[in-house]
């Protein structure tokens, strides 16, 4: 995937972007501060779909990366996620993200030339409906995780993870099968972890 650098984006869409989210990651705790924070990122380019509750500040990298994240309906994200979007983050439905996560599109290859430094290299990382993602894990560049998936905290996430199965540890490796869920996932009432949050929308 080609590397989106800033000089791709006009100094009208950098200033927009720095602006709206500088104002949304001043915003207060409480109902009234989770619904200017929701529309505050909007207008910063994140395409948020939905009552999505964003609890505190977010970190966006590089500039003009708010436009490569997607976030679905009912989904909870907590205080200081990291969104390092150059390669594209796409979150889906009703996803329970904790304080501390950092999403990162972007690394570097292990070969250099003398004199040089590594080439870069970035993958989009996907969160499908339903995760649940511990207080600072880190998920690396072309990751999946699946559709109810749980990722302990602090893990950090190098491989794909199979929907409703638990992963922990450094590097995160498979720990149990979660029950297999029924249709009733999609219910917008379901109890899952975070989903009181949603009240705030």
């Amino acid at each position: 995937m080609a590397a989106i650098g800033a000089s791709q984006h006009t100094e009208t869409e950098v200033l927009r972007e720095s602006f709206f989210l500088a104002l949304a990651n001043r915003m207060p705790r409480g109902r009234i501060g989770i619904r200017m924070r929701r529309e505050l990122l909007r207008l910063a380019g994140i395409m948020l779909r939905g009552k999505v509750v964003v609890l505190g500040p977010v970190t966006i990298v590089p500039v003009g990366g708010a436009r490569h994240i997607r976030i679905g309906e009912r989904t909870f994200i907590n205080n200081d996620v990291r969104f390092a979007s150059r390669g594209g983050v796409t979150i889906g439905r009703h996803v329970q993200i904790a304080a501390r996560v950092s999403f990162e599109t972007a690394s570097h290859t292990l070969s250099f030339l003398p004199g040089c430094s590594r080439p870069g290299t970035c993958a989009p990382i996907v969160v499908q409906d339903h995760a649940w993602i511990g207080a600072g894990a880190i998920v690396l560049p072309g990751v999946t995780i699946g559709r109810g998936a749980v990722v302990a905290a602090g893990a950090v996430v190098r491989r794909d993870v199979a929907p409703m199965t638990v992963v922990g540890g450094v590097p995160a490796r498979f720990l149990r099968n979660l029950p297999e869920q029924s249709d009733d996932l999609d219910d917008d009432d379901q109890n899952t972890p975070g989903s009181d949050m949603c009240s705030y929308a």
